[in-house]
């Protein structure tokens, strides 16, 4: 069966028009195209233009004879598996049989054609030539699922030893401090150390907390609590949340907020998840004394929130992959940053839970980042 999407090309070469015009009305069936050429020169053209399945040649032309063209076409890449059938209506003697075979013929039909007999053969090249089209198509299927899947596992690969090296740093600095803590109990170190030992364990619970809901996410089990919130204090959440970022950074931070209040429904502690997860990323790729800038204002019954920071930026041919999972912006040095690489891809998928949409809004190496989150309000739900 043809695919409507893929139609069949016959070649008929034959210097009467008259000949061409009736091995058409023979062949006629649906998804058919029917290329006909009156001279071994046109049929030439149209093979390199067309991917033939069956050629029905004219054995007895002016110029070059359906031999002639046969014997091109075997040495032409393009045509030379395209099976030819030779119409003759001299006698098909041995000799003649042999030099068709020689130049490349399938087969010979006598004329008079017997219409059933040409149906039949040019139906078998037909689907012989569909079958190895499919058998193409899911080839290269098949090399772009292995691509794939090779991509997914060197992601994997290098998932596993960015999360050996995320937990064992604040797993040594625990297992210091416990060390520290035996000497100097009781001294007013011990406070210091005990709360280094604190963000040590906050790290190591954000870092196993996002594993986690991205696993939730892709298995379905993932539900926001949705309640009536007001955006801007969700924002001051988030801005308390990542302040001790920003400020051990040395950078600053300048927010501008829309006076009146922004209604959503939404879940309160998933839109904090991320802004802090983006004002948080803002503050890492961005050099000590640098800026982050939060934005917000209401369009057309979308709160838009922009994160903007003047870091290193995004090579462009990696903006295209920032949202996917593992995927980590490199330093001008070619390391990447501390991180798993799920962040960003945790934040699109939290986001288009919520019905919105999450995009790089600007980037260039050198001139920082701008990620703007789009956020449905409660006027434009109601709308």
């Amino acid at each position: 069966m043809t695919s409507d999407t893929h139609p069949l090309y016959c070649l008929l070469v034959d210097d009467l028009e008259e000949n061409l015009l009736a091995l058409e009305a023979l062949l006629q069936r649906d998804g058919l195209i029917c290329l006909k050429a009156r001279s071994g020169e046109e049929a030439l053209e149209l093979l390199l233009v067309h991917d033939v399945a069956l050629a029905l040649l004219d054995v007895q032309m002016p110029g070059m004879d359906g031999f002639e063209l046969a014997e091109y076409m075997r040495g032409n890449e393009r045509a030379r598996h395209v099976p030819i059938i030779f119409v003759t209506a001299g006698s098909a003697d041995r000799q003649r049989r042999f030099r068709g075979y020689e130049a490349g013929a399938v087969d010979f039909i006598q004329k008079p054609i017997e219409a059933d007999i040409l149906r039949s053969k040019a139906a078998i090249f037909f689907d012989l030539h569909d079958q190895r089209r499919q058998i193409i198509a899911q080839r290269d299927e098949l090399a772009t699922l292995a691509g794939a899947l090779q991509a997914a596992d060197r992601r994997k690969n290098e998932f596993l030893a960015i999360l050996g090296h995320e937990l064992r740093n604040p797993i040594a600095a625990l297992a210091a401090g416990l060390h520290l803590l035996e000497k100097r109990e009781g001294t007013e170190a011990a406070r210091d150390i005990r709360g280094r030992m604190d963000r040590h364990v906050h790290h190591l619970s954000r870092l196993i907390e996002d594993i986690l809901d991205i696993a939730r996410i892709d298995q379905g089990k993932i539900s926001l609590k949705i309640q009536r919130i007001v955006l801007q204090d969700v924002l001051a959440f988030a801005v308390e949340t990542c302040q001790p970022t920003i400020e051990a950074a040395q950078h600053r931070l300048v927010i501008d907020i829309a006076d009146d209040p922004i209604k959503l429904d939404a879940d309160y502690a998933r839109v904090v998840q991320i802004v802090s997860n983006l004002l948080s990323n803002a503050a890492k790729y961005t050099q000590p004394g640098g800026e982050v800038r939060l934005t917000v204002r209401t369009v057309d019954g979308w709160a838009e929130i922009e994160v903007a920071d003047t870091g290193i930026g995004i090579a462009p041919d990696m903006q295209a992959r920032i949202f996917d999972l593992f995927a980590q912006v490199k330093r001008s040095t070619g390391d990447a940053q501390d991180g798993l690489g799920i962040g960003l891809a945790l934040v699109r998928q939290l986001v288009a839970l919520h019905g919105g949409a999450l995009s790089l809004k600007h980037s260039a190496p050198g001139e920082g980042s701008i990620f703007q989150v789009r956020l449905p309000t409660v006027e434009a739900l109601v709308a």
